[in-house]
């Protein structure tokens, strides 16, 4: 991948020019898709670019429901925030507040929304939903992650918590350190993982060819991941996943190198077939619950979050012997 910026025009938002090349995996993928698993946009936010002309391939235009060929390359001028650092109030309708105090909020974030502002990312973000709330966050930390202490990727959803204050924020950092937070993910991964219940210690670095992407390597750091399956449909599983490291994309890394990658999950080798079936644009992957010392009482929390409407659609289709390819 290689990328170029464009000057902006006027008012005109700016752009990066970035270059991605089609992995097998994605072969007979929609462009949008594609380009939402390339950038990390949500999938509306791919469809516009195509829309506005701004995804080619061979200096011409394509549209966003165009099938991708593997080792075909595309150039997508991925908007640049104007300022990184700046906050803007914003109303997420479907963040839910599942706990404010004055020491911490959490939150139950839906698919489609970043932890905090970054360059090419021009979507909804945890903090701006919490400035449009009118709730104020620790002032620690990077100026555009004040108050973050973990993250969740933009297509996962699920639990988060955020620092309101400033010991909050040193303890909970502590916390997610020293690994004393209870992280546990549900995920659909494709297949039957063998054995039911283990452990994939592999270590994660970024991946040689695709710098947007993860993988295995010898040299990585020290990655751990324990599973166990709840539910084994036969073309999926329901797996419960506890991870004792917190890794960049570790879930999907780790089970795509298993074979059994999430689900949706068009980035790591999912089916997109049984995706498309299952009505997946997102991978299967949700933060079910969220555990920790509360800093305002020093006794044990823990909270929990429902599967959202995509993900059990997609659980109750596979109950049901779906999807039929």
């Amino acid at each position: 991948m290689s990328a170029e910026r464009t000057r902006p025009t006027g008012s005109e938002p700016e752009y990066e020019s970035e270059r991605f090349t089609a992995s097998p995996e994605l072969e007979g993928t929609r462009l949008d898709a594609a380009v939402a698993a390339w950038t990390g946009l949500s999938r509306s936010a791919a469809a516009q670019l195509c829309e506005q002309e701004r995804v080619s391939h061979r200096g011409r235009p394509v549209a966003k429901s165009h099938r991708v060929a593997a080792s075909e390359t595309y150039t997508v001028e991925v908007p640049v925030p104007e300022d990184p650092e700046r906050i803007a109030p914003q109303h997420v309708p479907d963040l839910r507040l599942v706990e404010v105090n004055p020491s911490y909020v959490v939150v139950d974030k839906p698919a489609g929304v970043a932890a905090h502002p970054s360059p090419g990312w021009k979507g909804p973000t945890v903090v701006g939903a919490l400035a449009g709330a009118g709730i104020s966050v620790a002032t620690s930390g990077a100026p555009e992650r004040q108050g973050i202490v973990h993250r969740l990727d933009v297509g996962t959803s699920g639990l988060m918590v955020v620092a309101r204050e400033e010991s909050a924020y040193t303890q909970l950092k502590r916390a997610f350190k020293e690994r004393t937070v209870t992280k546990v993910y549900h995920a659909a991964v494709q297949g039957i993982p063998d054995p039911l219940k283990g452990t994939i210690d592999a270590p994660i670095g970024r991946h040689p060819g695709h710098e947007w992407r993860f993988a295995v390597l010898a040299d990585g750091r020290r990655s751990v991941t324990h599973y166990e399956v709840l539910e084994a449909f036969g073309r999926a599983s329901l797996v419960e996943v506890h991870l004792e490291t917190g890794r960049t994309h570790q879930i999907r890394v780790h089970f795509n190198a298993l074979q059994h990658p999430c689900c949706g999950d068009l980035t790591y080798g999912a089916d997109p077939a049984l995706s498309a079936g299952l009505g997946l644009t997102r991978q299967w992957l949700h933060a079910k619950r969220l555990g920790f010392t509360s800093p305002v009482t020093g006794e044990y929390v823990e909270y929990e979050s429902p599967y959202p409407t995509d993900l059990a659609y997609a659980v109750e289709t596979l109950r049901e012997g779906g999807p039929q390819l």
